[in-house]
């Protein structure tokens, strides 16, 4: 093994610095790699690479030199790059466009050995998108009389003369067909990614140069069930080798648990730059904003998801956290557990024009079960704010488009009746924003509307402070199950608690026109139900009938 990598994995192992769990798993899983594979490491061409340094204000630090070494030199006998993919997950202030600065100069020149090898470095920001690129500018600027004789460059551009390959920074896919044939892609700060449609076209132009390569540098942020949390979820498997790399390094920095926040001995896990001596300007630099936090933990919730790579979230504002959303994610039992099950559901239709969605909630052996469906009008003004992948979210059947001017109340109401042939439905909960149009749908199906001895219950507001504690409690304690279900994810993650002068609790959007949560509402309308028919929900089961008032 080559001894750039050879040298991180004794330091990980040598206890000097603090390392989280997932660098033990990285350096077990190259180890293991190199024992049962034939890899050949290209040591002049590696040699050849870190000479290019001395044009450079900074040397690589161990972690940096471990991963050039894989990502760029390791290959298999027939001569393919072994880890084409690179993810790198440090803490702000690590230095990963630094090390993303030498790669992709790097691989600019006559060394990488390819002509036209183009990169594209991608971001949601062109700030971000330009950081990178604007570190390689720099660098040929402070030194123009020189570099003139082997790159040209502009501010949107970078050049090399030799092997013509081209760098450009990128907020939006190429729209030409040199921009669609690059050699490698970056994808800078992912956390900031709210669907991978951006990704899924940039790498798509890959694979028409020899050597495609792929890296990925990013924090840890707030924006849940995007392309990093997937990236995070499959990290997980290929450490603890429950699946093959398939080609991908996981580089994973972050503190192992919430409590190591307030231990400053433990911060080199989520920086693996505060190992470097050199580095006492930022350690300063986090002291200072450690102090914010620790006096405003929830105002300075940044410290620990940028700095620790422990998201935190809105506490004060957050339905529950989104490991207790994941937890809800849990699959739900057989049919024929729930079948004819005393059973409610609730439905938000506060928009015809929109999102429309239903749900059957089930209580049995202490869970709550939420089978739930979606509509949206595929006119709607809002889709083209809406980050989520929609079409995804229909291949997977939680949802369904509807290509007419709006969402007819018969839509819900079918899916409602359809429904009730399996389940022992007892009582629903229609928004008063749409009562009057679906309650008459309703009826035209056999269901009673009438307000006093109907089973179509009219939801106020207000009765949302009723069921807050329950539902919070039922988070709490992963009670709540709706299986796979990414809409739901997505709904829960949108909705706020919003707290009046009295201590009562109502539900909200974090943003009105792109954050949906017509999911979660139709939960919360269903929870209202419950709660007022709560004897029979818990009482009527498999083997007991329902009283003459309940069967319609």
């Amino acid at each position: 093994m080559n001894r750039y990598i050879q040298d991180y994995i004794n330091l990980v192992r040598s206890g000097v610095s603090p390392m989280c769990r997932e660098q033990y798993q990285l350096a077990d899983l190259i180890e293991y790699t190199f024992a049962t594979e034939n890899l050949v490491v290209d040591e002049d061409q590696l040699e050849r690479y870190m000479g290019l340094l001395r044009y450079f204000p900074y040397k690589l630090l161990p972690w940096e030199s471990f991963l050039f070494a894989l990502h760029n030199c390791v290959y298999t006998q027939e001569g393919d790059l072994r880890w084409p993919c690179l993810v790198i997950v440090v803490g702000r202030g690590a230095g990963k466009n630094g090390y993303l600065a030498f790669e992709d100069f790097a691989l600019l020149t006559p060394v990488n050995g390819i002509k036209n090898y183009n990169i594209d470095i991608f971001a949601t920001a062109e700030d971000q998108a330009r950081a990178t690129f604007d570190d390689i500018y720099a660098i040929l600027e402070s030194n123009e009389a020189y570099f003139k004789k082997y790159f040209t460059w502009t501010k949107e551009e970078i050049v090399n003369k030799a092997t013509g390959s081209k760098l450009k920074f990128r907020t939006a896919a190429p729209k030409t067909k040199d921009g669609g044939r690059p050699g490698k892609v970056d994808f800078d700060e992912v956390h900031a990614y709210e669907n991978a449609k951006l990704i899924d076209v940039a790498v798509t132009g890959l694979g028409k140069k020899k050597h495609p390569r792929r890296t990925y540098i990013t924090t840890l942020g707030d924006v849940r069930d995007g392309p990093l949390d997937k990236l995070m979820e499959k990290a997980k498997k290929v450490l603890s080798r429950l699946v093959p790399d398939n080609g991908w390094i996981y580089f994973i920095c972050r503190l192992d648990s919430d409590a190591e926040i307030m231990q400053p001995e433990t911060w080199g896990k989520a920086n693996p730059s505060l190992n470097d001596p050199n580095r006492r300007e930022l350690l300063k630099e986090i002291l200072l904003e450690f102090d914010e936090y620790k006096d405003d933990p929830a105002g300075h919730s940044a410290f620990a998801t940028k700095r620790m790579n422990r998201p935190q979230g809105d506490k004060e504002a957050e339905v529950t956290s989104w490991d207790n959303i994941l937890a809800a994610s849990a699959p739900l039992p057989d049919a024929g557990y729930l079948e004819q099950r005393s059973a409610v559901f609730g439905i938000d239709y506060a928009s015809t024009q929109d999102f429309v969605a239903a749900g059957i909630l089930i209580q049995a052996d202490g869970n709550y079960y939420w089978i739930t469906h979606s509509w949206v009008c595929a006119q709607s003004k809002t889709l083209s704010r809406i980050n989520f992948p929609l079409a995804e979210a229909e291949r997977r059947g939680e949802l369904t488009m509807v290509y007419e001017p709006e969402i007819s109340p018969d839509i819900p109401v079918q899916w409602v009746e359809s429904m009730r042939e399996k389940y022992r439905l007892i009582m629903g909960g229609i928004d008063q924003y749409r009562y009057t149009l679906l309650a008459k749908a309703f009826a035209q199906h056999g269901f009673d509307p009438d307000r006093k001895k109907g089973n179509l219950k009219l939801i106020y507001s207000p009765e949302q402070s009723r069921v807050a504690p329950i539902i919070t409690s039922a988070f709490l304690n992963h009670k709540i199950i709706w299986g796979d279900n990414m809409l739901m994810r997505w709904y829960t993650n949108n909705a706020i608690r919003i707290i009046d002068r009295r201590g009562n609790i109502t539900f909200g959007k974090i943003e009105p026109k792109s954050r949906k949560t017509d999911g979660f509402m139709a939960l919360v309308a269903a929870f209202i139900v419950a709660e007022i028919k709560r004897d029979e929900m818990t009482y009527y089961n498999l083997d007991s009938g329902l009283p003459d008032l309940y069967v319609y």
